[in-house]
């Protein structure tokens, strides 16, 4: 048995559980998809003691404890900025269990000097949200199957990251021999609705921006591509739902030049040269697209240079990722 020590508790992990996955850091926020551990053991908890009992642990403090009571602590862990990660997976299935157990908890992290506090409410558990909110938690991020709630400590600025502010979007720029560039003209009605455009879409979560590309590119032309550099990103804020908007234009080659167009998303798609994409009075009136036309024709004719993806391991988190840097091989 390997014990570990957690807020509040020690825990345990049992051998037939099944492997805690590696944690991903996102400033105090690390999360494992699963959490195996068990409360066991017994330590003073503000002057009181713990009592064992099947399937968790009590701790009687000493108020608690003269009025016959016994209150559960949130199963958590300590993170690197002196902050808690409560365990979504061990959460009180009832709610009067969960508000004790929180107000117990949030007592013992004061006391300790703790900072940020992490909850993660799972979907199944969503009438435990309002009693945190009560409880002073704030909203932080929400996504399919959960909501992420914070609670700051100390009296002071809070320290904690910001939820996520940002959506990732790629843009595809694919000529062929005949200078005619892959277009498509978007079916749901947007500000660009009938003009012919380069294929655009969002990157899927934990898709990086060049694999994207190339998977928007054949999700809505059919059309197979590879990579060949960044040439150009465009920030803009205040978009969708009041977040930034992050679009990175990707050069890929074409592999094959058969047209079969996504119907759900797409209106028509086919190969245009370019000077008839550039005389549109769309591109005209907007300078930032056709700036991104030109951009990328410079790099198809003159040796522009763009950014091209190398694959390294950073000692941060030890994982292998994409550093984006200036394509040296190519020549102005």
């Amino acid at each position: 048995m390997e014990a570990s020590q957690l807020t509040g508790v020690y825990c345990t992990r049992s051998p037939k559980a099944p492997t805690t996955t590696q944690a991903k850091i996102y400033g105090s926020n690390a999360l494992p998809r699963s959490l195996p551990w068990k409360p066991i053991s017994s330590k003073p908890f503000l002057g009181g003691s713990y009592l064992l009992k099947k399937g968790g642990v009590q701790v009687v403090s000493p108020d608690i404890a003269s009025l016959g009571l016994a209150v559960e602590l949130l199963c958590a862990w300590d993170d690197e900025y002196e902050g808690v990660i409560v365990d979504p997976y061990s959460l009180p299935s009832s709610s009067n269990a969960f508000a004790s157990a929180l107000r117990a908890s949030l007592l013992e992290w004061k006391l300790k000097g703790k900072r940020g506090i992490w909850l993660k409410i799972l979907q199944e558990q969503a009438e435990l949200v309002p009693m945190a909110i009560q409880e002073g938690f704030n909203y932080h991020h929400a996504e399919s199957g959960y909501v992420m709630l914070t609670y700051w400590i100390p009296d002071e600025p809070v320290m904690l990251p910001a939820g996520p502010s940002h959506q990732i979007g790629i843009a595809g720029f694919v000529m062929n021999d005949k200078r005619e560039v892959l277009v498509v003209k978007e079916k749901s009605p947007c500000s660009c609705s009938g003009i012919w455009k380069l294929p655009t879409g969002y990157i899927n979560k934990s898709e990086d921006i060049f694999s994207g590309a190339v998977r928007e590119v054949k999700e809505e032309t059919g059309v197979d591509t590879i990579f060949q550099e960044m040439t150009a990103f465009r920030h803009a804020h205040l978009v969708a739902f009041e977040k930034s908007d992050l679009l990175f234009v990707c050069m890929l080659k074409p592999l094959s030049c058969e047209i079969t167009i996504d119907e759900k998303e797409i209106q028509a798609a086919k190969w245009m040269p370019v000077d008839e994409v550039l005389k549109q009075p769309y591109y005209r009136e907007d300078h930032m697209s056709k700036k991104i036309v030109e951009i990328c024709m410079a790099t198809h004719e003159r040796g522009y240079c763009g950014f091209i993806p190398h694959k390294l391991t950073s000692k941060i988190d030890g994982n292998l990722s994409y550093l984006y840097s200036y394509n040296e091989k190519s020549t102005i």
